[in-house]
């Protein structure tokens, strides 16, 4: 084969070819799709991609650039990127650069002109499955491909938040009276970005920081963040959100701190077949009966039959599959969300969630 190719590997052994762009190489992880029509500049720095080739379903991506405002960290986070479409000129006022230039900077393989209708199609029948993506390739390594892709380790045995937390503390100055910790498992910026624009100042703390530690800070508030891979692998958050509970603080989950803190309540995860990411997930608040679209990243929920007993409740359900989307105490001002209210670019209908939490602050 032409040295032109690039090649997905799938551990069921399925060969996708298609035309590189962007880095160099190869890489490993898990694929999953996204069916968001815009928001690429954000998924691809979200830090719950870690250890996952995405693909978006929609068919042309590019098409507006690269602009760093866009950013929900300071790096592309996905091991690879698989389009149908690139666009080799964007049309957007902010742009600063191509897709093909952003992930060439960041040494990211990507893969386009590939069937993603027929990825998409068997992840959803087959569920997600590890894979390996080279650019480009020749056809003679694919037997060798083919051998090394099915021993692939599933997400379920890595930490890949120690890989994707801030090593050390970060302090957010909003000028404002309230200052919250925040427990950083992958943290989208735009959750700091929700609290510094309502005049919350945000201590940003490592992943395996103490409650202890935490609660030298004297803060007002608790929040804790998203972030990649299997909830049960993280024992040293599970406790420390535990013990962040015992203090009455007021606390905010969000995407994995709603897996966290169930966890941490006597609470089970249980994986996904194919996931939720997308920028459309309909979810209905019990307590108010609306329904709201939003946004959301991840591979694994909470089963609402293991907090039978404990002192949370469901509180919010994915109407398209019944999946636990929050959680609330029976008691205390303590919460959770599966899905992202600080979405960027949308659905932003879901940022009353930073209002109703900063009323509780103490």
């Amino acid at each position: 084969m032409s040295l032109d190719r690039g090649v997905l590997v799938l551990k069921d052994g399925t060969c996708v070819e298609g035309i590189p762009f962007g880095g160099v190489g190869e890489s490993c992880g898990e694929v999953v799709f996204n069916t968001s029509m815009v928001g690429y500049p954000e998924y691809l720095t979200d830090p719950s991609y870690r250890y996952q080739i995405l693909m978006p379903t929609y068919p042309l991506i590019g098409n507006y650039g690269i602009d760093e405002s866009s950013f929900e960290s300071d790096k592309i986070q996905v091991e690879g990127f698989i389009v149908g479409e690139v666009c080799e000129k964007p049309s957007h006022a902010g742009s600063k650069k191509t897709l093909d230039e952003f992930l060439r900077g960041h040494n990211i393989p990507g893969l386009s002109e590939v069937d993603t209708r027929f990825l998409a199609k068997k992840i959803r029948i087959h569920g997600v499955m590890e894979g390996i993506l080279k650019t480009p390739y020749e056809k003679k390594e694919l037997p060798e491909l083919k051998e090394r892709a099915c021993k692939l380790d599933t997400i379920s045995k890595k930490d890949l938040v120690e890989l994707v937390s801030t090593k050390s503390e970060v302090y957010h100055d909003a000028g404002g009276k309230k200052t919250v910790v925040l427990l950083d498992c992958g943290v989208k910026m735009s959750i700091v970005r929700g609290l510094l624009d309502r005049k919350i100042n945000v201590v940003q703390v490592p992943a395996k920081t103490s409650a202890e530690n935490i609660l030298a800070h004297n803060p007002s508030g608790i929040v804790v963040s998203n972030g990649p891979g299997d909830p049960e692998r993280l024992d040293y958050a599970v406790s420390t959100v535990k013990k962040l509970a015992d203090s009455q603080l007021p606390l905010m989950g969000i995407c994995l701190g709603n897996q966290l803190l169930s966890l941490a309540f006597g609470g089970k995860t249980f994986k996904l077949k194919f996931g939720h990411r997308g920028a459309n997930q309909p979810v209905k608040d019990l307590n108010s009966g609306r329904c709201y679209i939003t946004s959301q990243n991840h591979g694994f929920s909470v089963d609402p039959d293991s907090l039978e007993g404990s002192e949370l409740s469901v509180s919010h359900v994915n109407i398209n599959d019944g999946t636990v989307e929050g959680v609330r105490h029976e008691s205390l001002p303590i919460w959770s969300v599966q899905y992202h209210p600080e979405a960027h670019p949308g659905p932003w209908e879901n940022y009353y969630l930073f209002d109703e939490f900063i009323k509780e602050l103490k």
